[in-house]
C-alpha cells in the first residue's frame, strides 16, 4: 500500500510539473500564495458575491494575461515597448466592432476575436523587422508614438470605432444577464450570464497562462533570456537576435490581443479610454513591477495588488479618514481622493525595498 501511495504521488507530482512546465513557483511560502489565488479565481462567484466583486475578479484575470505577455518582452527580452495597449486595443476592437455592426453569436466572436489577432500579428511583425534593430530609447520612442497613433485613429474613425464614445453592443444569449443556466441557484448563487462570462474568462486566462508557461521555459525562453543578459554574446553564437525578438514581440501581441477580446465581452463595451490609454499602460508597468520582471508568477501578482488597490483602496481610506475624524491633519492625509498618492507610496516603497517585486522577494528568500 505504501508503494502505491508513493507511486501516486509521484504520478501527481509528475502531472503538476508538466502543468506548470517544470517551472512551480519555487519557495514554500509562494506555492501556498499561488494555491491561494488558484482557488481565490476558482471560486470567486461564491467567495465574494456581488456585481462589483465578480468584475473585480474578472478584471484580474484579463490583466494577468496582458501583464504576463508584456513581461515575455520586457522581463525576458529587454525589450521596453509602450505599444502593449495597443494589441490590447485591437483585439478588443476585434470582438467590439463584429458584434457592434449586426454580427451575432459565437460566430462573430471568434472571427473577431482571429481578425484582432491576426491585425496584432501583422503589426507586431512590422514593428519588429523594422525599428527592433534600433537602441532600446529609439525602439521605445517608435512604440509610444504608434501607440498614441492608435488611439487617435480609434478616437477620430467614428463611423468603425464609434470614436471617443466607442461601441456598445450585444454578447450571445448565454452571456447576457438574463439567461440562467440553473432554475436554482447554486450555494446562493444564480449561475447567470455574468457568472457564466467569468469562468469562461477564468478558463481562458488559465489557458493562456499556462501557454506562455510553456513558451519561457522552452529553449526559446533559454534564448530569450540570453538576449537580454548579453545580446552580442548571442548574435556572435550565430543566433538572429531580431528574428527572435520580432518572434517574442508577435507572441505577446497576440496574448495582448486575446486579452481585449475577452476584455470586451466582459464589459459589452470598448472605448479608447477601455483599452488605448496611456494610462493603462503605466498600470501595465506598475504591475510588472510590483510582481517582479522576469517571472510570469510576479504577474499574476501585480495584477491583484493594483487592480485591488484601484477598486478597494478608496473605501479603505475613507474608513481611516472617519476613523481620524478628530485628527484634521491625519484625516485629510487619508482622504480618499487621496488613493494614488498611497498607491505611488507602495510603488516606491517596493521599489526601494523590493527591487525584484513581490515574486522576486519570494523566490530568492532563504
Amino acid at each position: 500500500m505504501a508503494r502505491a501511495f508513493d507511486k501516486t504521488t509521484d504520478r501527481a507530482g509528475s502531472w503538476l510539473s508538466w502543468l506548470v512546465s517544470d517551472d512551480p513557483p519555487g519557495r514554500v511560502t509562494l506555492n501556498a500564495l499561488m494555491l491561494a489565488i488558484l482557488a481565490a479565481l476558482a471560486l470567486a462567484p461564491f467567495l465574494f458575491p456581488g456585481t462589483k466583486a465578480l468584475g473585480v475578479s474578472s478584471r484580474i484575470c484579463i490583466f494577468v494575461i496582458l501583464v504576463a505577455s508584456y513581461d515575455l518582452m520586457l522581463g525576458y527580452t529587454g525589450i521596453v515597448s509602450f505599444a502593449h495597449t495597443m494589441f490590447f486595443g485591437i483585439g478588443a476592437y476585434g470582438v467590439a466592432i463584429m458584434l457592434a455592426k449586426g454580427w451575432v453569436g459565437w460566430g462573430a466572436v471568434i472571427l473577431g476575436a482571429a481578425a484582432g489577432a491576426a491585425v496584432s500579428l501583422a503589426v507586431a511583425t512590422a514593428i519588429g523587422i523594422l525599428s527592433l534593430r534600433l537602441r532600446t530609447i529609439f525602439f521605445s520612442m517608435i512604440t509610444l508614438a504608434l501607440a498614441s497613433f492608435a488611439q487617435i485613429v480609434a478616437e477620430q474613425w467614428r463611423d468603425l470605432t464609434g470614436g471617443e464614445d466607442g461601441l456598445t453592443f450585444s454578447v450571445p444569449a448565454i452571456l447576457r444577464p438574463s439567461f440562467r443556466l440553473l432554475p436554482h441557484p447554486v450555494m446562493g448563487v444564480i449561475i447567470n450570464g455574468p457568472v457564466i462570462t467569468y469562468y469562461m474568462t477564468f478558463i481562458a486566462a488559465l489557458a493562456l497562462f499556462l501557454i506562455m508557461l510553456r513558451i519561457v521555459n522552452s529553449p526559446l525562453g533559454l534564448v530569450l533570456r540570453a538576449i537580454r543578459d548579453n545580446e552580442f554574446r548571442v548574435e556572435a553564437m550565430g543566433y538572429q537576435v531580431v528574428a527572435y525578438r520580432t518572434l517574442i514581440c508577435v507572441l505577446s501581441a497576440v496574448m495582448a490581443s486575446l486579452a481585449g477580446a475577452l476584455m470586451a465581452l466582459a464589459l459589452r463595451y470598448n472605448g479608447p479610454d477601455v483599452t488605448l490609454s496611456f494610462s493603462l499602460m503605466v498600470d501595465i508597468l506598475l504591475m510588472v513591477v510590483i510582481g517582479g520582471m522576469g517571472s510570469l508568477y510576479g504577474a499574476v501578482v501585480g495584477s491583484i495588488v493594483v487592480v485591488l488597490a484601484q477598486y478597494y483602496l478608496q473605501n479603505m481610506l475613507g474608513g481611516i479618514s472617519d476613523a481620524l475624524a478628530g485628527m484634521p491633519l491625519l484625516s485629510a492625509l487619508f482622504h480618499p481622493d487621496r488613493w494614488l498618492l498611497w498607491l505611488g507610496i507602495l510603488f516606491v516603497l517596493i521599489v526601494t525595498f523590493l527591487p525584484q517585486g513581490i515574486v522576486g522577494r519570494l523566490r530568492r528568500r532563504r
